[in-house]
């Protein structure tokens, strides 16, 4: 025999099946293949071994001395081949990446890249989840997320990406809010972003202010602003045609700019750390112009 060879797991699968049955006949209606072949692929590996693996005579076909031998071999061979297919199969089911994103972020900035990677990598499950920033953060430290997109004020919680936020006061291109009293204002419930520097800020110029609508989607907050129902403080890139932004000529102090991070846990999978990679290629696109 010559042992550069290498047993090919078909031909064992072939002669493990005319053992366990007995016939050619019943081997072949077990293995899906014609009595012809399976015969020739027992001819092939009694061929590759040097050795006869099968007395063909009598009734029933049975197993020779070397085809008992060979036979156990052929049985731990497919035992591994069968436990290693499961168990990749298992591992692939189960790995999952968890990324949290603010909303704006969850629409039309990241999906495409988010689609091009579960494309890419159908057996990772990529679980997104997205809403205010508060609760987002909430879950990454109680490790709920893997990665996490969050909006924070400059330099405040290193991560392993910064982009900095641009912000800016905006009202509906056809209303002027802010001579109204008290002044109306769009916002996220508590806990979301802005809310508190709108409120420091009316309370410092020493302006009565109201809440005049409140959402936890972006959409609608951005909505709300163009239908005239009230002023509201929101990333200069989510600005349209529809809002007008408002300055010190409009009697409001320019505000701090906040800074978009992204946090990764400790340990990443390969996996995680290639999504982390392209989701910092992806906002370095998006905020390139902001820069």
């Amino acid at each position: 025999m010559n042992q550069n060879k290498t047993l090919d797991p078909v031909l064992l699968r072939s002669f493990v099946a005319v053992v366990d049955s007995g016939s050619f006949t019943r081997a072949a209606d077990s293995t899906h293949l014609t009595q012809s072949t399976v015969s020739q692929q027992v001819r092939k590996l009694e061929s590759q071994l040097g050795c006869e693996l099968l007395h063909r005579k009598g009734r029933y076909v049975t197993a020779t001395l070397e085809g008992e031998r060979v036979l156990n071999y052929a049985r731990r061979i497919l035992q591994l081949m069968n436990e290693a297919v499961v168990q990749t199969s298992v591992s692939a089911e189960q790995q999952k990446i968890r990324l949290g994103v603010p909303e704006d972020f969850a629409t039309h900035a990241i999906m495409p890249t988010l689609h091009a990677f579960s494309t890419e990598f159908p057996g990772i499950r990529l679980e997104v989840k997205s809403g205010l920033c508060s609760d987002i953060w909430r879950k990454f430290q109680s490790n709920e997320l893997d990665l996490a997109l969050v909006k924070q004020r400059q330099g405040s919680l290193p991560g392993l990406a910064s982009w900095p936020e641009p912000l800016c006061w905006i009202d509906s291109l056809h209303s002027n809010n802010l001579d109204r009293q008290p002044v109306p204002l769009v916002s996220f419930p508590i806990g979301g972003l802005y809310r508190n520097e709108m409120a420091h800020t009316f309370d410092s110029l020493g302006r009565s202010w109201r809440l005049a609508y409140v959402s936890t989607s972006l959409s609608g907050v951005c909505c709300a602003v163009e239908a005239g129902l009230g002023i509201s403080l929101l990333p200069r890139r989510l600005v349209t045609e529809h809002h007008r932004i408002l300055d010190q000529d409009d009697g409001l102090p320019p505000v701090q700019d906040m800074e978009v991070t992204l946090h990764t846990q400790d340990k990443l999978s390969a996996l995680s750390k290639t999504l982390a990679e392209r989701l910092i290629s992806t906002c370095d696109r998006i905020f390139e112009h902001e820069v």
